[in-house]
């Protein structure tokens, strides 16, 4: 289990909470939720296809969609520095013109 428990903790269940591999679980945990979250805003909260096999491969084309899309805005993100460079170089060109 990833979440902690509540309440007063047992010895064993102090020790498992305090362990290392306890922490870093429950810190992948909370980046796991964000991206079910995610793919659930972008349209995989009803699984249209029957079957664990659709099921499977309805979330591999979710995941699949989410990357493109990670992807995607990460090439805008660049294109948009490129762009605000060249503006400050050709300004800057222009204020030395002038």
């Amino acid at each position: 289990m990833i979440l902690s428990r509540k309440g007063k903790l047992s010895a064993i269940n102090k020790e498992i909470e305090n362990s290392e591999e306890f922490k870093e679980a429950r810190r992948k945990h909370s980046a796991v939720e964000s991206s079910i979250n995610a793919l659930e805003n972008h349209g995989l909260d009803r699984c249209p296809d029957h079957g664990l096999k659709g099921l499977k491969r309805y979330v591999a084309l979710a995941v699949l969609a989410r990357n493109i899309q990670i992807i995607g805005h990460i090439h805008q993100q660049k294109e948009l520095k490129r762009q605000q460079r060249l503006e400050k170089r050709l300004h800057k060109k222009l204020s030395e013109a002038a």
